[in-house]
């Protein structure tokens, strides 16, 4: 049997979804909605941004709750992190924080990173865009992550807690993660239409790449947007292509409503025609391929 291809209605049946997807519903279940009040703000924003995107491990509930505790800890805003004395106050402050195998002093760690970066340059952007002027949307995100990191900045900072390094995977690392957080993060601060933010200026939506979470890539290789079974940054590339022969200005755009159709239980991942059978996508997926369905 052949690669599993979606049909040549796959572009409408996509938009036909987006246009039909409950967005306000899933606004409420998802983790930007915490951080979407500092929107107005672009530098409130990045930093709640970062932190949050971050924590974007495991399920939606879990990361709002997170996101939640976080925020309480540092008298409701996570710029606190990054104030005058980022190193005293954040260990103390989250010395308490557990998510998954994120603690509190990686992200107290994180707001000396930012903290000490911010006395340079005024956003990520800048550490972003000058990745990709050699390596592309990639090479981007490299340098994103290396400057999270805190890469060459250890006599200053000091040396970052155990597994810290671990929260920032790159694409050009010899794993070639996907780099979900990261690219979400990304997608938030570039997409200037509902329900990102919009507050970088410098990288075309065009460029960006599909944030690859296990529903999004269970979706995609049903549809067969990829061939690929593992989660990879081909795999990113490869998904992030196709999405962009449909829409090359704004590709990603699909990303919530495709991530959201997965945990809403839209997508049952299993063939039932009680949920499946008004889904739009439902001609192109891989489970109905030749089975027909009675009127």
């Amino acid at each position: 049997m052949g690669a599993h291809r979606p049909t040549s209605e796959f572009p409408r049946h996509l938009e036909t979804l987006y246009e039909r997807f409950p967005f306000e519903r899933s606004m409420l279940d998802d983790p930007i909605s915490v951080i979407r009040p500092l929107a107005r703000d672009p530098h409130r924003a990045e930093i709640a941004g970062v932190f949050a995107s971050t924590l974007a491990i495991g399920n939606t509930t879990a990361i709002r709750g997170a996101i939640e505790r976080l925020i309480g800890l540092v008298d409701g805003d996570v710029a606190n992190l990054v104030g005058r004395d980022p190193s005293r106050a954040g260990a103390r402050r989250l010395r308490p924080f557990r998510h998954r195998w994120i603690r509190g002093d990686q992200l107290a760690y994180l707001g000396r990173v930012l903290a000490r970066y911010y006395e340079e340059e005024p956003s990520l952007e800048r550490a972003f865009v000058t990745g990709t002027g050699s390596g592309g949307f990639a090479g981007g995100l490299a340098a994103l992550s290396s400057t999270l990191r805190g890469d060459g900045r250890t006599a200053e900072l000091g040396r970052p807690p155990g597994g810290y390094r671990n929260l920032f995977p790159s694409p050009l690392d010899a794993s070639q993660s996907s780099c979900k957080r990261l690219t979400l993060f990304v997608r938030w601060m570039v997409r200037d239409r509902y329900p990102d933010f919009g507050c970088w200026r410098e990288v075309p939506t065009g460029s960006l790449r599909i944030p690859l979470d296990q529903h999004v890539h269970w979706i995609a290789y049903h549809v067969g947007l990829t061939g690929r079974r593992t989660r990879s940054w081909s795999t990113v590339e490869e998904v992030s292509e196709a999405l962009r022969r449909i829409d090359p200005i704004d590709p990603v755009k699909y990303d919530f409503v495709l991530c959201h159709t997965g945990i809403s239980g839209d997508c049952p991942k299993e063939r039932d025609l009680a949920v499946c059978g008004p889904c739009s996508l439902r001609p192109d997926c891989l489970l109905w391929r030749g089975r027909k369905v009675a009127a």
